[in-house]
């Protein structure tokens, strides 16, 4: 391989694209844009194409993209010892003033390093030059979330939604003097957090006392999250670039409401988008309509759909630009008969719904509030209208489990499968039902947050005995993810800074977790299967994220008494939100 040769694959990649944003770089401020994973899986993330875009709104801006090479092409750029470069103009990214990755995934947590390396950086932030690498920016979904596992690989991670971070980042490049005034000037910022300005203090049981921030580099209390107050001005994220090398190639995708009001215990994402706030109809329509000639199909993000309050002329006006319509996981308590008539109308036949357990009380348990009586009486609404397929997402490892909670989730599948049936029976054909079953990993920023991880070899029981009771249940497919798989995943949500190395290690043999655990002398249990209840301090406790601790310990309290947190709360709790991040 040659340098031509990446060249010319990123000039035939933008051959098929539409949408893309070519500007000469001048005295323009240059931000490469790196998706940790690669082309085909970054061009179907909508926050990058979101953060791409509001880059590239600025005039004096000039931001490219960069992905991680497809495993041959990595393995022989790597043999060349060629430079990481961008799609737009091939420009080597350590040229570039900025270097900004957009983290969606812990398992992409390795790649980040790989692609340091492949630019030509050091990996850890203390080794770079100030002067000759480019300023290292993290953010993403995972990394306002839980910061610490890739501290000491950033300059600077952004805690929050881009519409605020992007502006302020960038006019604070423009104010800077140099590298020590613009970190300075940012830790200063809501949304910033600078690993370096940061100091872990721990006790002799290796427990996290506190972090303590420099006040010489501007660092004045816990970094507050960014977020929008209010989307009413705001176009809605959607898709900016359109290419047929992607998993939703023909698709248009845009958010439709931001944050969940049910507040279910488990969900990071409940809790870390908040308040709820619906994107103008008018300007989803208007995007959608300027899109048709590229997409046939929209796919309408959210967490809680259903939420928007004209979620009915939204789905009319994109049926009347002749697209299908994909929703995500539908909130079961908001559906009704219009909104199921006008996505099979507009051609979809499955829907995703989210039980995530068997029983009710195990639904009071995590927050979750909908009873099996609810859920039948939504799945008679679902398959009289038309949908042939359901898809299904349930937990296990939840607290206070039983075994009779798995025999639930059998039998409110096997529910579920009777009213297909009954439905399928006038159709003359019959759909199936998917149902993906994950292990709770306690995640930061929850109720759950202090809570161990259940130890794999249960969990591993619960799914073979899961399995074995809907095996006689046809039309219906269960997938129960590996424990082993969620343990890892586990380490890289809840550890520190001190999980590093184990990142690093990984990075260089190949993915290979166990090994780079034993390597590296890491205690993952310590981190995974420890109760953090007496904890004074937590690792992600360094970014305040407007939810008070006093609140995920009530819910806590609440989950251990199988009670539900009323709606009413949730309101007073979404109001109260606003009122934090004006």
């Amino acid at each position: 391989m040659k340098a031509q040769d990446l060249r010319d694959r990123a000039r035939a990649t933008l051959a098929r694209e539409v949408g893309a944003i070519v500007k000469p770089h001048g005295e323009r401020l240059r931000i490469a844009l790196a998706f940790p994973n690669t082309y085909f899986i970054g061009m179907s993330n909508l926050g990058f194409q979101t953060v791409y875009r509001l880059f590239n709104e600025m005039d004096d801006v000039v931001c490219e993209r960069v992905f991680l090479p497809a495993r041959q092409e990595l393995q022989e750029q790597s043999a060349a010892g060629l430079k990481l470069v961008t799609i737009e103009s091939g420009t080597p990214v350590k040229e570039f003033d900025v270097l900004a990755f957009s983290v969606s995934f812990e398992w992409d947590y390795p790649n980040v390093l790989t692609m340091l390396r492949l630019a030509g950086l050091p990996l850890r932030a203390a080794d770079r030059q100030v002067g000759r690498d480019p300023l290292v920016v993290l953010g993403g979904a995972i990394t306002f979330v839980n910061p610490e596992p890739l501290a000491l690989f950033a300059d600077v991670i952004a805690a929050g939604e881009g519409e605020v971070l992007v502006p302020a980042l960038v006019q604070r490049i423009r104010d800077a003097t140099g590298r020590e005034s613009l970190l300075h000037a940012l830790s200063r910022e809501r949304g910033f957090y600078i690993p370096s300005a940061w100091t872990p203090e721990y006790a002799a049981d290796g427990t996290l006392v506190t972090m303590h921030g420099d006040p010489a580099k501007g660092v004045i209390g816990p970094v507050k999250k960014a977020a929008v107050r209010t989307t009413d001005a705001l176009d809605p994220p959607h898709t900016q670039i359109f290419t047929p090398d992607t998993e939703f190639g023909s698709r248009f995708l845009v958010e439709v409401v931001r944050g969940c009001a049910n507040l279910c215990r488990f969900c990071w994402a409940g809790y870390n988008y908040l308040p709820v706030r619906p994107f103008p109809a008018d300007r989803i329509l208007a995007l959608a309509a300027a899109a048709r000639p590229y997409a046939r199909r929209a796919g309408l993000v959210s967490i809680a759909l259903c939420d928007h309050p004209d979620i009915e002329a939204i789905l009319d006006g994109l049926s009347g630009l002749g697209y299908s319509i994909s929703p995500a996981s539908l909130r079961l308590d908001d559906l009704n008969d219009g909104i199921i008539r006008r996505l099979v109308e507009s051609g979809e036949r499955g829907v995703t719904i989210a039980p995530e357990a068997g029983s009710d009380r195990l639904r009071r348990v995590i927050n979750k509030t909908m009873t099996n009586e609810e859920i039948l009486d939504k799945a008679n609404v679902i398959f009289a209208n038309g949908v042939e397929n359901l898809k299904l997402y349930y937990m296990i490892g939840l607290p206070t489990e039983q075994d009779e909670d798995l025999v639930a989730m059998r039998d409110l599948t096997e529910q579920l499968r009777g009213i297909m049936l009954h439905h399928a029976r006038g159709r003359g054909r019959v759909g199936r039902i998917v149902a993906s079953v994950n292990p709770l990993i306690p995640k930061p920023g929850t109720a759950y947050q202090w809570l161990p991880m259940e130890d794999p070899a249960i969990t591993d029981r619960k799914a073979k005995r899961l399995k074995k009771l809907v095996a006689g249940l046809d039309n219906v497919y269960f997938t129960v993810k590996s424990e082993r798989h969620s343990y890892y995943q586990a380490l890289l949500s809840l550890g520190d800074r001190r999980v590093a190395p184990v990142i690093e290690m990984v990075e260089r043999n190949g993915g290979n977790w166990r090994a780079a655990v034993e390597a590296t002398g890491v205690d993952a249990d310590f981190y995974i299967f420890r109760d953090r209840s007496a904890d004074a301090y937590l690792p992600w406790d360094v970014i305040d994220g407007g939810m008070k601790q006093t609140f995920f310990r009530s819910e806590f309290e609440k989950s251990m008494r199988a009670e539900w947190t009323l709606p009413a709360k949730r309101q007073h709790e979404n109001a109260r939100l606003l009122t934090v991040l004006s």
